[in-house]
């Protein structure tokens, strides 16, 4: 009789389950891009091993889990039950495998970060470069948008900080299991043409009552806050023109096409063609935060970066 003891490869049967994790995201790629052909180029699959996988997946759940229409798929209720606990379980995994890497260590590896333009051409820039200064070997990627379009990245662990932020009067709200820090508070300003208002004589909000406005564009989160705060001065503004980009709304002021809020990150080095002021008669602020996942700090290079985010904030 062998005195060695043979050790039994099944799970416990408390963790047994028939259903497979790798098979699982299959179905959330699936859910996300409509159609089996994308779902294996998102996957670095053939189409064929994609619908092999799902049909193994279905019987293991026992039920049908998409509806075919044509070349495109939908979840059904099963499937999209199913997809959500597997975005979970993905989204786990990953945290486990980023947090045992990058524990304590900051000689490897990469920091995935996403911002809105106006912090990412300024504090943002300053940041990166004071960090790839310290810590060479982290490789840094950067993606660029609002953060109603990004937080849903953060979240599946796609990115490990994000810049937000939010205005007066318009909180933005996240879902659970995020947190951030304040960076820093940042004033609006108001731009008008260049020359266009009495030099040293204060500007009140009311005062631009009668001007053509330039905001936001509807899909933007913060859409709302021109008419927000011209609502704090007693007035509708009559809004002509739609951008989410600073550029070209300063542009469009320095053309006479009307005014436009411009926060004080942009207004410091703000467009020839305009001049800034801040309203006397409403005080008006947006908040920038550093966001990262409930936990992220213990991963090293979230906490350099944000560290580094926050110092410079308190410069500002």
């Amino acid at each position: 009789m062998s005195g060695g003891c043979a050790i039994d490869t099944k799970l416990p049967r408390q963790f047994q389950s028939r259903l497979s994790v790798r098979r699982l995201a299959i179905l959330m790629e699936i859910g996300r891009h409509e159609t089996l052909t994308a779902a294996a180029e998102a996957l670095q699959y053939s189409p064929s091993a994609v619908s092999q996988q799902l049909k193994v997946l279905e019987e293991e759940a026992g039920l049908p889990l998409v509806e075919r229409g044509g070349r495109r798929v939908r979840l059904t209720p099963a499937g999209q039950i199913l997809a959500t606990h597997a975005e979970e379980l993905v989204a786990r995994l990953r945290a486990a495998e980023e947090h045992v890497r990058a524990v304590g260590r900051l000689g490897y590896g990469q920091l995935r970060l996403a911002t809105f333009r106006s912090v990412g051409e300024s504090l943002l820039v300053d940041a990166i470069t004071y960090f790839r200064g310290h810590h060479p070997a982290i490789q840094i990627t950067i993606v660029e948008g609002e953060p109603e379009d990004y937080i849903g990245a953060l979240r599946r662990h796609e990115l490990d900080l994000v810049l937000t932020y939010d205005y007066d009067e318009l909180a933005l709200h996240f879902a659970e299991g995020v947190a951030r820090d304040l960076i820093c508070s940042d004033d609006l300003y108001v731009a008008l043409p260049a020359g266009s208002w009495r030099k040293n004589r204060p500007l009140r909000l009311s005062d631009l009552s009668e001007q053509a406005w330039i905001a936001s564009t509807p899909t933007n989160a913060v859409h709302r806050f021109t008419e927000r705060a011209c609502a704090q001065a007693g007035f509708v503004p009559r809004i002509v023109m739609h951008t989410d980009d600073y550029h070209i709304a300063q542009e469009l002021v320095a053309r006479g096409m009307g005014v436009t809020f411009l926060p004080g990150i942009s207004a410091s080095n703000h467009h020839r063609g305009v001049e800034v002021h801040k309203p006397s008669d409403v005080s008006l602020s947006r908040r920038i935060y550093a966001t990262y996942r409930s936990g992220g700090e213990r991963v090293a290079a979230v906490a350099a970066i944000r560290d580094v985010l926050l110092r410079l904030g308190a410069e500002t």
